[in-house]
């Protein structure tokens, strides 16, 4: 088992009577072999064995050029982002290289997050808020020039996954922040067309506080949230859409959600709160999207011997 050494008997004493006597009847002499050793030859180091588990091999791989094209269809699988009536243009948005060995993600897709990218020599970015929003582009301003020259120059993929990242059970924002919570089990929340977006996380026994509730969100984002009193002081069930979600403070309510975690308020999401009897939580709209997409890059680079570096651009909202 991983951490674990096997010896040749617990009271086996490498110096003692009985190791000497095997020794000699090997025909090896400790002594006289120390004594033959040059002066100049340092003795050997003893083996130290760690308790701690063996690293992953797949660190000590170097990156292997991948097909865009297969990485891409690796998180099209995981991610399944045509169950989902998005408002954005999910996987590819801007071809670059054919292969990739360094992979870099964010979770907006500026100026910025491109020309850092560019410096770690990325071949593919991975975003969760793209550059391609509704209809599509209808004309090419200057910011969106630039960017897209940042890429064209660079060489540089782009690609983004947005609700797809947010719904998944295991990767996506909203899992991994309830999970972070310490919540014992998660249940589908926020219906969106056909599929759920968010989760209701049970915290264990009795939950928390509502000032310890948000003490641990303010540990998991690295921001004070934003705090709408509205319900119990105590914690039990917590709705959570990540990003622009203070919309569903009606279904947490009927979830019997004591509190919705979520990323921006809406301006009637103050008197909402109080008269549905839910407190919301407002921990940052990006600081709630940031654990998804690092996750997505740590997987594939794992699956296909990737460079992974994640770009944190700072953003208040």
């Amino acid at each position: 088992m991983s951490g674990q050494y096997h010896t040749p008997g617990p009271h086996f004493d490498a110096s003692g009577p009985a190791a000497r006597r095997a020794a000699t009847d090997q025909g090896i002499d400790r002594e006289s072999a120390a004594s033959r050793r040059p002066r100049h030859e340092p003795p050997p180091e003893p083996l130290v064995l760690s308790c701690e588990p063996h690293p992953s091999p797949a660190r000590y791989r170097r990156p292997m050029p991948t097909p865009v094209a297969q990485i891409l269809a690796a998180a099209d699988e995981l991610l399944d982002p045509a169950r989902f009536e998005d408002y954005c243009v999910n996987g590819l948005q801007v071809p670059g290289p054919a292969e990739a060995t360094t992979i870099a993600t964010a979770v907006s897709a500026n100026a910025e997050t491109f020309e850092r990218a560019a410096a770690e020599k990325a071949d593919l970015l991975l975003v969760h808020h793209g550059l391609f929003w509704g209809s599509g582009v209808r004309t090419i301003d200057a910011p969106l020039k630039r960017r897209l020259q940042i890429l064209f120059d660079a060489n540089l993929a782009l690609a983004a996954y947005h609700l797809p990242l947010d719904a998944h059970p295991e990767i996506g924002n909203n899992a991994l922040l309830g999970r972070a919570l310490g919540a014992d089990r998660l249940e589908p929340f926020a219906a969106h067309g056909a599929a759920t977006i968010g989760c209701l996380a049970i915290l264990p026994g009795e939950g928390l506080t509502l000032d310890a509730l948000t003490a641990r969100i303010a540990e998991i984002t690295g921001r004070d949230p934003l705090l709408l009193p509205g319900g119990p002081e105590t914690v039990q069930r917590v709705a959570i859409v990540s990003g622009a979600g203070s919309d569903y403070l009606d279904e947490a309510a009927a979830a019997g959600a004591q509190a919705l975690l979520t990323g921006e308020p809406v301006e009637r999401a103050t008197a909402t709160a109080r008269e549905l009897g839910v407190s919301l939580i407002a921990a940052g709209h990006h600081a709630t999207e940031t654990l998804g997409i690092k996750a997505l890059g740590e997987l594939l680079a794992a699956r296909f011997a990737l460079e992974h570096v994640y770009i944190e651009v700072e953003n208040p909202v």
